[in-house]
C-alpha cells in the first residue's frame, strides 16, 4: 500500500510537518537536572484530593530541581467539559497554594511552550498523525457503533479479551480502494494506532514509585484521532509532552494499564519517553477498614471542601507531604520552623501502596501551624476567609482590627502556644464571647453547686474587681473570694480534705468563666477580662443567672 497517497487522502488540509511543529518548540533552557512537570485535568470543574497529592508532587519535582511546573488542560473530551471548568479549576488550585510556572490560565496562556489547552493543537496532533500513516504505524478504521459492539460481544461470548486486535480488528489491513471507497462515500473514520505488540511479551520498567514493574505488551490498535480529528488522552499526551519538554509525569496507578501502549506509541513518534512516577491511591479509615476515598461518601475528596471550611494552604501542604515522604515527619520535629520548602523530598520515599487520608491529623497539623502564626497574621487569613463565606464576621472583624487582634494574641508564641484553631470558620466560635452580637451561653454550672453559693461568689467578684490589678493581685483576690466564700483557696490543701469545703479555687474560677465567657474552657481569664473591660465584665456577672 502507498502509506503517503493514503496520509494525503485521510488528512489533506494538513500541511505541516513534524520539523515544522519541533521548530516551534525548541528544547527548554534549564539546568542540568532541572525536571520539568506537568498537572493536566480535565475541565470538568472538579478536583479532588488526588489531584492535590499529584500536583504536589509535580511542584516539589519541579522546584526543588530549578525546573519547570506547567497547567495543561486535556479538553479533548467535549462531553466532559463543564462551563467555566478552566476558571474553576485554576481558582481552586490557587486557593490551596498550586501556582504554576507557565500554562493555561483563565483568559489564555502564560509560556512559550503553548497552547496549553489540547483543543488549540489539532493541527499538531494531526501531523504527527499523519507521519504514523506515512510510516505505515497507523490506519482508518471505518467501523459502526453496532460492528463494533457485534465484535465486543463475540469476543464476550468466547471469554477472550475485549478489544480491536487481531482477527477483530478488520480495517487494520483493508485495501486502498476499499478505503478510497468509504472516502467517497463519506463515512467517517477514526485513525487506529496499528499495534506490534504481544501479550505473550513482557519486559521490565522503572517507575519512579514504584520501581522496576512488570509489563504485558499491548496488542490492541487504540484510537488515537477520533472521527472529528481530535486526539484521544493517549495520543495527545504523548505529542505534548514531547513538545513541551515533560522530563517527569506524575499520575494516578490506576493508569498504569495505559503503560503499554504509551511506551508504544513514544517509540512509534521517536520521542525520548518521560520518566513515570504512579501514584498511590487515596484509602481512609472505614468502621476499622481501610476502603478508597470516594466523593459520593466523603466531602474531604474534592479540594473545594478545604477552602470552604478554612484550612490554611500551609497546613494542607504540610499534611501532604507526611503522606507523600515517609521521612517528613521525622524533618519537621527537627526543624520545627524551616519552611517545608527546605525539604528534600524524594519519589523514592513515596508509599507504593494507598496513603491513608485522616481528617484528624490534618486538624492536629494545622492546630500546629496557626499556632506558630502571630495574631496579625491570624487575623488577615481568617478576614480574608470571611469576606468569601461569612460577611457578617468579617465586617464584625474589620469594624475594630485592634481589638481582633488582641483577643487572638492570647496565648500566643512562645514554647507551647496554645492550639484551639484548626480552621478559619472555627476563629468565629473561639472569639464570639468577646462581641456582644456573637455572645451566648454554652455551657452551664454543674448541679452539684449550690446557686446561692455560685450568686455569692459573683457578688463578692463584683464588689472587688479591679481592672488595674496586676495579674497576681487579680489571682489573690479570687482566692480571698474564696476563702470568704467556703471555698478552698489551696488546692493542695483542697485534694487532702475536699470534704471541709464548698470547692476549691478552680471551681470558683469556673463560676467567673462561665458567667463572663458562658463556656467552662477559655483563654487565660485574666487577659479575657483586661479586653473586655471592666464595665462588660461586671456587665456579664450582674445578667449571669441561673
Amino acid at each position: 500500500m502507498d502509506t503517503n497517497l493514503l496520509a494525503e487522502l485521510l488528512y489533506p488540509n494538513i500541511k505541516t510537518l513534524p520539523e515544522d511543529i519541533e521548530a516551534r518548540y525548541p528544547k527548554r533552557n534549564l539546568p542540568e537536572g532541572a525536571k520539568v512537570t506537568r498537572l493536566a485535568p480535565s475541565p470538568t470543574g472538579f478536583l479532588h484530593i488526588g489531584n492535590l497529592y499529584g500536583a504536589l508532587t509535580d511542584e516539589r519535582l519541579a522546584h526543588t530541581s530549578g525546573g519547570v511546573f506547567y497547567l495543561r488542560i486535556e479538553d479533548t473530551d467535549a462531553k466532559r467539559t463543564v462551563p467555566n471548568g478552566i476558571a474553576i479549576i485554576i481558582e481552586t488550585l490557587a486557593k490551596l497554594g498550586v501556582n504554576f510556572d507557565e500554562g493555561a490560565v483563565i483568559d489564555g496562556d502564560k509560556g512559550d511552550y503553548g497552547p496549553y489547552r489540547q483543543s488549540d493543537r489539532a493541527e499538531i496532533y494531526q501531523t504527527y498523525a499523519k507521519q504514523l500513516i506515512r510510516e505505515g504505524k497507523a490506519y482508518p478504521c471505518f467501523c459502526t457503533e453496532q460492528e463494533l459492539e457485534a465484535i465486543r460481544t463475540k469476543q464476550e461470548e468466547n471469554k477472550l479479551t475485549t478489544g480491536y486486535y487481531g482477527e477483530f480488528a478488520i480495517w487494520r489491513d483493508a485495501p486502498m480502494d476499499k478505503i478510497q471507497e468509504k472516502l467517497n462515500e463519506g463515512v467517517p473514520f477514526v485513525l487506529r494506532f496499528r499495534s506490534e505488540g504481544s501479550v505473550n511479551n513482557k519486559f521490565k520498567f522503572n517507575d519512579q514509585i514504584k520501581g522496576d514493574i512488570d509489563v504485558t505488551e499491548n496488542d490492541i490498535d487504540h484510537v488515537i484521532l477520533k472521527s472529528d480529528g481530535i486526539p484521544t488522552y493517549h495520543f495527545a499526551h504523548a505529542v505534548d509532552d514531547h513538545l513541551m519538554g515533560t522530563t517527569h509525569v506524575v499520575r494516578d496507578e490506576s493508569w498504569l494499564s495505559t503503560l503499554p501502549f504509551h511506551i508504544q506509541l513514544f517509540k512509534a513518534l521517536g520521542f525520548k519517553m518521560p520518566k513515570y512516577c504512579h501514584t498511590a491511591q487515596a484509602l481512609k479509615l472505614d468502621n476499622g477498614n481501610k476502603r478508597k476515598i470516594s466523593k459520593r461518601k466523603d466531602p474531604e475528596f474534592g479540594l473545594a471542601y478545604y477552602h470552604a471550611q478554612g484550612y490554611p494552604v500551609s497546613a494542607v501542604r504540610e499534611y501532604l507531604l507526611t503522606m507523600l515522604n515517609s521521612n517528613f515527619e521525622e524533618w519537621r520535629l527537627a526543624n520545627p520552623d524551616l519552611p517545608l520548602e527546605d525539604f528534600k523530598f524524594t519519589t523514592k520515599k513515596m508509599s507504593v501502596s494507598g496513603f491513608l487520608f485522616d481528617l484528624d491529623k490534618l486538624n492536629d497539623i494545622s492546630k500546629n501551624v496557626i499556632s506558630r502564626m502571630t495574631a496579625d497574621e491570624v487575623y488577615d487569613f481568617t478576614l480574608a476567609w470571611a469576606k468569601e463565606n461569612d460577611e457578617p464576621f468579617a465586617k464584625l472583624l474589620e469594624s475594630n482590627r485592634e481589638y481582633a487582634v488582641r483577643i487572638l494574641s492570647i496565648g500566643r508564641g512562645g514554647k507551647k502556644p496554645r492550639k484551639d484553631i484548626a480552621l478559619w470558620s472555627e476563629v468565629k466560635n473561639y472569639v464570639s464571647f468577646f462581641y456582644d452580637e456573637l455572645f451566648e451561653r454554652i455551657d452551664s454550672i454543674p448541679e452539684n453547686f449550690d446557686k446561692n453559693d455560685v450568686y455569692a461568689v459573683l457578688e463578692s467578684f463584683k464588689n472587688s474587681y479591679d481592672e488595674n490589678a496586676e495579674q497576681s493581685e487579680w489571682l489573690n483576690n479570687i482566692k480571698v473570694i474564696a476563702e470568704n466564700n467556703g471555698f478552698c483557696p489551696d488546692m493542695k490543701q483542697y485534694k487532702a480534705d475536699p470534704d471541709a469545703f464548698k470547692g476549691s479555687v478552680a471551681d470558683v474560677s469556673m463560676f467567673l468563666r462561665i458567667a463572663v465567657t458562658g463556656r467552662m474552657n477559655s483563654p487565660d481569664l485574666y487577659e479575657v477580662m483586661q479586653i473586655l473591660g471592666r464595665e462588660k465584665v461586671i456587665g456579664r456577672v450582674f445578667d449571669f443567672k441561673e
